[in-house]
């Protein structure tokens, strides 16, 4: 049986409807906040910090400049937080918050990161996401789905 680690606490899909911590980097699917046929692909690299921020067409983010960073990313951590907790998500990003106190927003983690822009990966994060979409159109069965052997509902399914 798989052993699947419960979210921290309930997120809220509709703004980063995608988050993960995979290929080395908190990477995430984040909506616009002015255009609701547009998404941003947004990541941080764990070690280095460098982040990157583009839309799912491969544009850059207008607000990603320099070493200001863009709400995008700062949702991404918010919602990583949510998910995964502190603990995890500093250790999986290698970012020292002492005893994590006070550590309860995006804003919080990612100002103990000395982040810069590095061209991320987004088609593969972007490709993932809509992976993850297909999965909602599976009809229900209680027969099991081998794709989907380490989520949670499937867990235990024989």
């Amino acid at each position: 049986m798989l052993r699947v680690a419960p979210a921290a606490r309930a997120r809220k899909l509709a703004k980063v409807p995608f988050v993960e911590l995979a290929d080395g980097r908190l990477q995430g699917v984040v909506s616009s906040g002015s255009d609701v046929e547009r998404v941003y692909v947004s990541s941080v690299t764990a070690g280095s910090h460098a982040v990157n921020c583009s839309t799912n067409n491969n544009r850059p983010c207008g607000g990603l400049r320099g070493t200001a960073l863009c709400t995008h990313l700062y949702q991404l951590a918010h919602e990583a937080l949510r998910q995964y907790g502190v603990e995890q998500v500093a250790r999986y990003l290698q970012v020292d918050v002492g005893d994590g106190e006070g550590i309860s927003v995006g804003s919080q983690l990612l100002d103990r990161t000395d982040a810069r822009h590095e061209p991320g990966p987004a088609a593969v994060v972007f490709s993932r996401f809509l992976r993850h979409l297909a999965y909602l159109e599976v009809p229900p069965s209680a027969a099991p789905v081998p794709e989907l052997h380490w989520f949670p509902a499937t867990a235990g399914v024989r």
